[in-house]
């Protein structure tokens, strides 16, 4: 899916996060929950969002993720969260952190590779 936006709010090991126009370039490892965005035409919409990675490179901003659940209520979106995509038994966090690092760690790679041209 392909959406022009004005914001986008998604969270990190470290908390909550928000990109607005000419944020640096960045790249973060997502944690299940709550991913919202703002469309051009102020429209906030909401996803339920497994594990991923985001990347922003120059104007343009990446999500991969499992995972999504779009959606309108909150409270329906959240308990997703909470009841589907944080529930994983002990290896399955461990295998899950491991590749998340592993992911960001290349996706930086790749971005130093592509601001070096």
């Amino acid at each position: 899916m392909e959406v022009e936006v004005e914001k986008v709010t998604a969270e990190a090991e470290n908390g909550f996060f928000t990109l607005l126009p000419r944020h640096i370039d960045f790249v973060a490892a997502l944690t299940p929950g709550i991913f919202s965005y703002a469309t051009i035409s102020g429209e906030e919409r909401f996803l339920a969002l497994d594990q991923g990675v985001l990347v922003k490179q120059g104007d343009q901003i990446y999500v991969s993720a499992s995972r999504a659940v779009p959606g309108d209520d909150l409270e329906h979106l959240q308990d997703i969260v909470e009841n589907e995509l944080k529930v994983l038994d002990e290896s399955e966090k461990k295998a899950r952190s491991v590749m998340s690092r592993l992911e960001v760690d290349t996706l930086r790679r790749f971005t130093r590779l592509g601001g070096e041209r």
